[in-house]
């Protein structure tokens, strides 16, 4: 029995590395994809002075709306990068609304992939996290995705 030892084996944790996000460095475009309902936007952020261009159109004439304008300009405005970057995007599908935000999400993933430094600020302002609602397909025997013929009941 001398020839086992009986002393417990304490584990002995490995250090562990944090993970490594690949460097991009900061001259270079940046292009991200973004998603929101039926809309989808791939959009470039390139180093420069703050000027957007949206399928060939700057911002005030693609969003005539100061909201989606606001919208858009989240990300930039939240990590202070408005006169620093550049976004070239083409945006497809869906509407005003879905391509606003479709091009938040897509710029709020561009920043994070330049400078990774600002993922806690924009996760905390909710700029990374897909909208998951979709629109309801419609059933038959109704009218909408919902709405049921009207009833008589004679």
């Amino acid at each position: 029995m001398s020839e086992f030892n009986t002393e417990a084996a304490t584990p002995v944790a490995a250090p562990v590395a944090p993970p490594v996000a690949p460097v991009i460095p900061a001259d270079r475009p940046v292009q991200t994809v973004g998603r929101r309902k039926q809309a989808v936007v791939r959009a470039r952020l390139v180093p420069g002075s703050g000027k957007f261009l949206l399928n060939g159109r700057s911002l005030e004439v693609y969003f005539p709306s100061k909201v989606h304008q606001q919208i858009v300009a989240e990300p930039l405005v939240t990590t202070e990068r408005t006169e620093t970057y550049d976004v070239f995007a083409n945006l497809t599908g869906g509407g005003v609304t879905g391509q606003a935000g479709a091009l938040r999400l897509a710029i709020a993933r561009a920043l994070i992939e330049i400078e990774p430094e600002q993922r806690p600020a924009l996760k905390r302002a909710g700029f990374l996290t897909r909208d998951p609602r979709e629109k309801e397909s419609k059933k038959y025997g109704l009218k909408k995705a919902r709405k049921a013929p009207q009833y008589s009941k004679r």
